[in-house]
C-alpha cells in the first residue's frame, strides 16, 4: 500500500465533526436565558390573572 491511497486532501476532519455536534456556548447561554425569562414572564402573567380573577 502506498501513502497516496490513504491521503486525505482535506486533512483530519475529527476536529470539525466534534465541533458540529455541540452548540456554541453563546447560543446555549442565550437559549437558557430566554427559557428562564419566558417562564418568569409566564408565571407573572398567571399570577396577575389569578389575582385579578379573585377580585
Amino acid at each position: 500500500m502506498s501513502d497516496s491511497e490513504n491521503f486525505d486532501p482535506l486533512g483530519s476532519t475529527k476536529k470539525y465533526e466534534a465541533q458540529e455536534r455541540k452548540f456554541p456556548r453563546g447560543v446555549v447561554i442565550r437559549l437558557f436565558a430566554y427559557l428562564v425569562a419566558g417562564h418568569i414572564l409566564a408565571a407573572f402573567l398567571y399570577l396577575l390573572f389569578a389575582v385579578a380573577g379573585k377580585g
